[in-house]
């Protein structure tokens, strides 16, 4: 049976908190790390109905979306639904982990999840993740010298690319230069110009690791003056990872398209908002898992034919269709965001392998509850 320190690595993999935003608050709230764990449950919202599940259902560990605590507090007591939820994990033994906004941009999370249920094809990420900061270093060595050189840059961490270490191209050249008065040249001598062969050597290098990288060459270079320049690599923007989704469907009307997206979703009284003609043609969707009326510039400029999303307030849509762009369909959060909970029961299931039993709560913890 899997620790609940084997779960809480498990679920940081697959969405690793350094994903989140800087205000998000995510990762394991409560719980014995050492305890082993035998009923997972899962749902969006850590509310007090929530907790009286998974106590009631004997669950070990309770995964939410949404944190139970964004804000810092100094304690919490049954004097709050927040202490009154966390009271009542804790009392039965079950421990509490939060996936948030490190789940909405991951591979296998939220929007993915979403834009699955609602039958989208060939997925790409509406605002891909940016690509960790690269820099190419190139620097001119006599070719006697150059092991030497590659061997440093490789020990401070550069020419490591995928699954690749030690990666670097070297191109023959000859080096030009003149020793002038003062100088203590490695090879020639002053005032003589001189003409060396050399080569020169070119590597991919975390820009994180530019200095320690430039460093490693002065040091491991033999002339007390080297030749070498670093340029930064532009993001190529292929990430899997980020912001919403875009995806395909089977061509169909707007109204054809929101009747689907009703069918795929949870009920909820809030239903299923649509803003635009009921007869446009829609074959290209953009969606945002959640709250995503920050994205509606972006979508703006997007080839796609509507826009689905959560929490879309009256003023930014309306101007929003202004424009003639996407339409638009606004459902509800806690519905769009339910739809991630199916596809991490599966993934637990195949990584654990059966030995840990898993729910998926069917709570509505939507805030609202009927239309009068």
């Amino acid at each position: 049976m899997p620790t609940l320190s084997d779960l809480v690595d498990l679920l940081h993999a697959w969405y690793p908190p350094a994903t989140a935003e800087g205000w998000d608050a995510v990762g394991l709230v409560h719980g014995d790390l050492d305890a082993p764990v035998a009923k997972v449950m899962l749902a969006v919202d850590p509310t007090e109905v929530v907790a009286r599940e998974a106590a009631e259902w004997g669950a070990d560990l309770l995964v939410v979306h949404h944190p139970l605590f964004l804000k810092p507090v100094h304690g919490f007591t049954t004097a709050t639904p927040k202490g009154r939820t966390l009271t009542t994990l804790a009392r039965a033994g079950c421990a509490l982990l939060a996936a948030h906004t490190n789940a909405d941009q991951a591979v296998g999370g939220v929007s993915e999840s979403m834009a699955l249920a609602l039958g989208l094809t060939d997925l790409r990420p509406l605002v891909p993740a940016p690509a960790e900061p690269l820099d190419k270093l190139t620097v001119f060595t006599p070719a006697g010298t150059a092991e030497a050189v590659r061997t440093a840059l490789a020990e401070a961490g550069a020419g490591r690319i995928g699954d690749y270490d030690q990666a670097s191209f070297t191109s023959p050249g000859e080096g030009r230069f003149r020793p002038l008065p003062g100088a203590d040249p490695t090879i020639g001598e002053v005032g003589r110009p001189e003409v060396v062969d050399e080569v020169g050597i070119q590597v991919v290098l975390p820009r994180a690791r530019r200095t320690a990288v430039v460093r490693a060459v002065l040091e491991a270079h033999p002339y007390e003056e080297p030749a070498y320049d670093v340029v930064e690599l532009a993001d190529p923007g292929t990430a899997t990872t980020g912001t919403g989704r875009v995806g395909d469907v089977e061509p169909t009307t707007l109204r054809g398209f929101a009747e689907r997206v009703r069918d795929a979703l949870p009920a909820t009284a809030h239903g299923v908002r649509v803003g635009g003609d009921p007869d446009r043609g829609v074959r290209r969707v953009a969606l945002c898992g959640g709250a995503g009326d920050f994205l509606l510039d972006r979508v703006r400029d997007v080839d796609v034919d509507v826009y689905v999303t959560s929490d879309l307030r009256h003023h930014p849509a309306g101007e929003f269709l202004e424009h003639g762009g996407p339409a638009l369909v606004d459902v509800a959060h806690w519905a769009a965001e339910w739809t991630w909970l199916p596809v991490l029961e599966r993934r637990l299931t195949e990584a654990l392998g059966g030995t840990v039993s898993t729910r998926v709560s069917t709570t509505s913890t939507d805030p609202w509850t009927f239309r009068a």
